[in-house]
């Protein structure tokens, strides 16, 4: 199968025969339910855990010290959770989808136990590692259950419900998390995630009972591995290391050592992604490079609130709410295109998406200015729900193209894990890029705002050339 898009649009995958019911209510009941509400809440811990650390930061600083490490709370989490999301795959094909889960919520809450025992920071660090691989493994397992647990009827479906937690993750996260500070409680917010994630694991024990795994056992991708990560990390420091020379040589070393992961990929018959992804004329390559610059895109909300707050005096509360804006937008936009079943409009839709985002990101770079009206924060607010919805319409579709890409269970199991460990991979780096942009606006907000805003949207623009070729259809 050749065209990943093309397969997701085609009546395969969304078979509506006799005695099969493609609809929301199908999917919400019974053990469906039950599946969709273990997966979903996976991904909410993982994505809800970022923002809700944040929001609990300085009372955790000023509880047991150790600022000196604020950045690296969410940075080892993150470097963690992306190394787990990479044996995702191979974990369901040998445990099953019910093991998976139970080894991914105990991960997730024995580090979570851990977080709200903590006396030093430099534990805290220990811990944070800890919740971050069973996020990542949770995180990842939320796409490549679908695949595996669902009938192929269901995957638009699920995988918008799914994909919609990350943006659910970024309303209630920092709701939460400033609930607990406020009250002085950061130690019982972790308790309460571990308590919630233990219970998911029974949960999910009991959902996913029947559903064994492919059984087979493909060893670590070592070689494939060492170059990823150099690269991430790499990447990571060009945000912390002087401006100027330091920058370039860690970024020009991080995108040095992604190439190399490429080659060594190429190469190896054992290999990270599916194989087919670098297969010559195969389209799924761009089905992630798409993924990729979604999730780029994703990103600028972490600095909207700050740029918000300085730029046009908004409060604390209205500035994490423009924050929010697009993540709402790409919820919304997404529960509505998964039931859009025409091959055609599928198409138009992936295509559209990065469109919409990048065009979004520069109209609220240029309307960046020094002592903005309310009037220009409504239209920042406009342009960020226009680049949500692009999000949104191009994302499930997305996830579905890239199950749907083989009939082979393994490499598909790759196929969906491999959409976390794209956006993973790319959460990452860019998040360590735009905040080199930030750094490089020195004292100026506006012209840091203008960098952050106009860098994440060259990224972006690669997607809209990546969603073009991901849905061109192959004679």
């Amino acid at each position: 199968m050749n065209d990943p898009v093309a397969s997701a649009g085609s009546a395969e995958p969304f078979d509506t025969s006799v005695g099969q019911t493609d609809s929301w209510s199908d999917l919400l009941s019974g053990r469906h339910l039950a599946i969709v509400l273990v997966m979903a809440s996976g991904v909410l811990l993982y994505a809800m855990n970022i923002y809700f650390t944040a929001a609990l930061m300085p009372s955790i600083v000023a509880d047991i010290g150790g600022q000196q490490y604020y950045a690296w709370v969410t940075t080892t989490f993150v470097i963690a959770a992306i190394i787990a999301s990479l044996f995702v795959s191979r974990i369901l094909d040998s445990k099953g989808p019910a093991l998976a889960y139970v080894i991914a919520f105990v991960i997730f809450a024995v580090g979570g136990a851990a977080n709200a025992a903590s006396p030093t920071m430099e534990l805290l660090l220990v811990a944070r590692v800890m919740q971050g691989l069973g996020g990542g493994l949770l995180a990842g397992l939320g796409y490549a259950v679908i695949r595996a647990a669902l009938p192929d009827r269901h995957w638009a479906r699920a995988t918008g419900v799914v994909s919609a937690m990350w943006g659910v993750g970024t309303l209630v996260g920092p709701v939460l998390g400033g609930v607990f500070a406020e009250f002085g409680l950061w130690r019982w917010s972790y308790g309460a995630l571990a308590v919630f994630a233990l219970l998911f694991a029974i949960v999910a024990q009991r959902s996913f009972a029947g559903k064994a795994g492919s059984g087979q056992h493909a060893p670590v991708p070592v070689a494939s591995l060492i170059p990823l990560i150099l690269a991430i990390v790499a990447i990571s420091l060009s945000a912390i290391v002087p401006i100027g020379l330091p920058t370039f040589a860690t970024i020009a070393l991080g995108l040095v050592l992604l190439f190399l992961f490429v080659v060594v990929e190429r190469r190896s018959h054992n290999t990270l992604l599916p194989r087919l992804t670098y297969r010559r004329g195969n389209t799924l390559k761009w089905v992630y490079l798409t993924v990729a610059a979604l999730s780029a895109g994703v990103m600028v909300e972490n600095f909207i609130p700050f740029f918000g707050q300085q730029l046009a005096g908004l409060s604390p509360v209205v500035a994490g709410l423009l924050g929010a804006v697009l993540s709402l937008a790409w919820v919304i936009a997404q529960l509505f295109i998964v039931s859009v079943s025409s091959e055609t409009a599928r198409r138009r839709a992936i295509r559209f998406g990065p469109l919409l985002l990048t065009a979004g990101l520069i109209a609220y770079g240029l309307l960046q200015a020094e002592g903005a009206d309310l009037t220009t924060a409504a239209i920042w607010a406009a342009v960020l729900a226009l680049a949500g919805i692009g999000i949104g319409l191009a994302w499930p579709l997305l996830g579905v193209a890239a199950m749907s890409s083989t009939t082979d269970p393994a490499e598909g199991g790759k196929a969906a894990a491999a959409i976390t460990i794209t956006q993973l991979i790319a959460f990452s780096i860019t998040s360590a890029l735009a905040g080199t942009l930030m750094a490089a606006g020195g004292d100026s907000v506006v012209d840091a705002a203008r960098y952050v805003s106009f860098g994440i949207a060259l990224l972006t623009l690669l997607g809209i050339f990546a969603a073009g070729i991901a849905t061109r259809k192959h004679r």
